[in-house]
């Protein structure tokens, strides 16, 4: 699998190109910003875009696929509940305090558990909802892609509408923490470090304590 992290947008999103080594194909995770810099990294791999991720629906991580599909024709895929979220005209609203553009709707929705295919790569979406309604992990051994529901020693925030952080916990202790330990976690923003694993994660986020 090939895997490049990005740095992006005001908010310094962690944007990820995903490909498949054989076939050339990627997907765009998370394209917060800076789209030509992503745009121009496919180019220099000789990948072509196949699909643009989204980990969830907030604009910081969102706000270039309106850029990043007319560049590409690469269709938008997004868990159900947050396209359906993130389409309401009062959560629209509340978010536009960010200066940041939303999402086109969504082409295609995912549940939990489906798997989507790059090539001959395959990643499988974990539902982890808790930072948003429909938040979402990508599963490719040894590979997670995290969004904004783990960081290094970090959790999402849960205080924005949709949030929930009772839900959030259990997300990652039913989804997350059940990978192996080598997992790489690969996260939303780089708050704590640019990457992890569940087994550091396990033992070292002071989120993660507790009875579980």
């Amino acid at each position: 699998m090939i895997v490049k992290q990005l740095t992006v947008g005001s908010m310094a999103v962690c944007c990820y190109v995903v490909g498949c080594e054989e076939t050339k194909k990627c997907g765009i995770i998370d394209p917060g910003g800076n789209e030509e810099k992503i745009l121009a990294l496919c180019r220099a791999e000789g990948l072509s875009v196949e699909m643009i991720l989204c980990t969830h629906g907030h604009p910081d991580h969102v706000c270039g696929n309106a850029v990043i599909q007319k560049a590409t024709g690469a269709p938008i895929l997004m868990h159900a509940a947050d396209a359906e979220f993130f389409a309401r005209p009062e959560i629209i609203d509340y978010f536009s305090m960010l200066g940041l553009p939303p999402s086109p709707p969504a082409d295609r929705t995912v549940t939990d558990g489906e798997e989507i295919l790059i090539g001959k790569l395959t990643l499988t979406v974990l539902h982890t909802p808790g930072h948003t309604p429909g938040g979402i992990c990508f599963y490719g051994a040894p590979h997670l892609f995290t969004g904004d529901t783990l960081f290094v020693e970090g959790l999402g925030r849960t205080d924005f509408p949709g949030g929930d952080s009772n839900q959030l916990l259990t997300s990652i202790h039913k989804k997350i923490l059940a990978l192996p330990e080598e997992t790489v976690v690969w996260p939303g923003h780089g708050y704590g470090g640019a990457k992890s694993t569940v087994g550091e994660e396990a033992r070292h986020n002071p989120y993660l304590k507790g009875n579980w």
